[in-house]
């Protein structure tokens, strides 16, 4: 049964690797650290656990949404997603990857590290960041940038103008 268990537990993954983020779809929900976890609940059913970028996010019902379509198109049954705040999303659960995805779609990374340690970690004290330098323009690469709005396109984001190309662009706020 345990073997069975792991390769259900493997086709899940697998099946959820590719959901885009709804807002942003060139990154997946696993690039962006909102796909927490597949695993089995004590029941023995299969639990998917995400975690919205904030409390507020809008797109968490079209990211469940999604994530029923990716496993119910992998024939992967029963299973239950739920949704977890804490401990609270972090721009540092953002991959590598992911961050050069979004500056080739034209949006800034988030740029630092929060400090945040693990995504298993039980909680966090709110700590305030010292104010940091301008994101480079995804664009151009100039360093030369001003925020002209502290929302962009979503809440998570801030609008920022290169000062050099004179091209706006999103920035994805560190937190």
């Amino acid at each position: 049964m345990q073997a069975t268990a792991d390769r259900a537990l493997e086709r899940a993954w697998t099946a959820l690797e590719s959901v885009p983020d709804p807002e942003i779809p060139v990154v997946s929900i696993r690039e962006l650290g909102i796909l927490r976890d597949v695993r089995r609940a004590d029941d023995g059913q299969l639990e998917v656990v995400i975690t919205p970028t904030y409390s507020g996010c809008p797109a968490m019902s079209q990211i469940a949404e999604d994530v029923a379509h990716a496993l119910d198109a992998a024939q992967i049954a029963p299973y239950r997603i739920a949704t977890t705040l804490t401990p609270a999303w972090t721009t540092d659960w953002i991959t590598d990857e992911a961050r050069e995805k979004l500056r080739a779609y034209g949006i800034a990374p988030p740029t630092g590290n929060c400090g945040s340690g693990s995504k298993q970690a039980a909680e966090q004290p709110i700590t305030f960041m010292p104010k940091l330098p301008a994101p480079v323009c995804p664009r151009c690469g100039s360093k030369h940038t001003e925020r002209l709005a502290q929302f962009g396109s979503t809440a998570c984001k801030a609008l920022y103008r290169c000062l050099d190309c004179r091209e706006p662009f999103d920035y994805f706020k560190p937190y």
